[in-house]
């Protein structure tokens, strides 16, 4: 019996020795800039999801546009666990974006430029790229927001600051599909990504860029490229942007650009239907702007600090 019970304690402790091994197999990642974007491809990391740290290293700089700028560096992991970024890299005067891939987020393929809105000439941008991997279809779907001036109803915007939301797809980064309106919500919106809770079940996180608002909503489908629907009110202060969700224990956090306050603001909500501003428990490296949240290992942690300059 006591051998019993010795057995017993020892299959509970190896039990939560494992459950403590699975939950520390992840580290949270979120590419990053700095003003005035013209330096390249940056990374913060955490271990806990919510106080994070500087690599303080350029790990891809900007070649492709002409404008050689990295703006809103966006990243997903397919099924072959290559990483794939994209990014902006005009301003304006640009119907293009920024594409590399990479096997460890330190070699970097050679820099591509994709033609995505030249099919409409007056095309005035393509901003904030976000890249998401359809994992049912093994596809990726890249979202961006451009202006077409005079194509949609505009409020107190200019003309040509009246975005909405454009597509493509593709699964070899060689071939894409014909560009295509992903979302007119009626406002002018910009920095939208795509979050997936479980199957068919999806939320997209947005900017409403108007001038009376310029800040984050979230909307719901059962197809990642929509129709969306069932849009939230806005969650955020005023001059907020650059929205990035990630998944840290039971709750969704989603990290912003607080611009106007000149600090990063996070919202914490277990069901994107309730959020909490959790702004003041959170740290973020001074000069961090924004990008996409993601997931790697801790291997893989160790192997970008090693390629970093002490």
């Amino acid at each position: 019996m006591k051998h019993t019970i010795k057995h017993i304690f020892l299959l509970m402790a190896a039990a939560v020795m494992l459950a403590s091994c699975k939950t520390g197999r992840s580290v949270y990642v979120s590419t990053s800039f700095h003003e005035p974007a013209d330096s390249g491809l940056r990374f913060i990391y955490s271990k806990d999801g919510y106080h994070w740290n500087d690599l303080n290293h350029i790990f891809l700089k900007p070649e492709a546009g002409k404008a050689k700028i990295m703006r809103d560096p966006s990243i997903t992991r397919g099924k072959d666990g290559i990483f794939r970024l994209v990014w902006t890299t005009g301003w304006k005067g640009d119907q293009g974006i920024g594409y590399a891939s990479s096997p460890d987020l330190i070699h970097w393929s050679a820099q591509q430029h994709i033609d995505v809105m030249s099919y409409e000439p007056t095309t005035v941008n393509a901003w904030a790229p976000e890249i998401f991997y359809d994992d049912e279809q093994d596809r990726f779907i890249i979202v961006w927001a451009s202006c077409i001036p005079g194509r949609f109803p505009k409020g107190q915007e200019d003309a040509d600051n009246n975005h909405r939301l454009y597509y493509t797809i593709t699964k070899d980064f060689k071939t894409f599909s014909p560009t295509k309106l992903f979302l007119d919500p009626g406002f002018s919106v910009i920095d939208a990504e795509i979050v997936k809770r479980g199957k068919g079940d999806y939320v997209l996180v947005m900017k409403d860029n108007t001038r009376p608002n310029r800040n984050i909503l979230v909307a719901f489908a059962n197809n990642p490229i929509g129709p969306y629907h069932d849009y939230t009110s806005r969650f955020t202060e005023k001059f907020s942007e650059g929205p990035s969700a990630i998944k840290v224990g039971n709750n969704w956090l989603i990290y912003y650009d607080s611009y106007d306050l000149k600090r990063y603001g996070a919202i914490s909500t277990p069901d994107f239907k309730t959020f909490t501003n959790i702004s003041d428990s959170v740290s973020v490296p001074k000069g961090h702007k924004h990008g996409t949240l993601f997931k790697i290992t801790p291997k893989e942690l160790n192997q970008l600090l090693k390629a970093t300059p002490k």
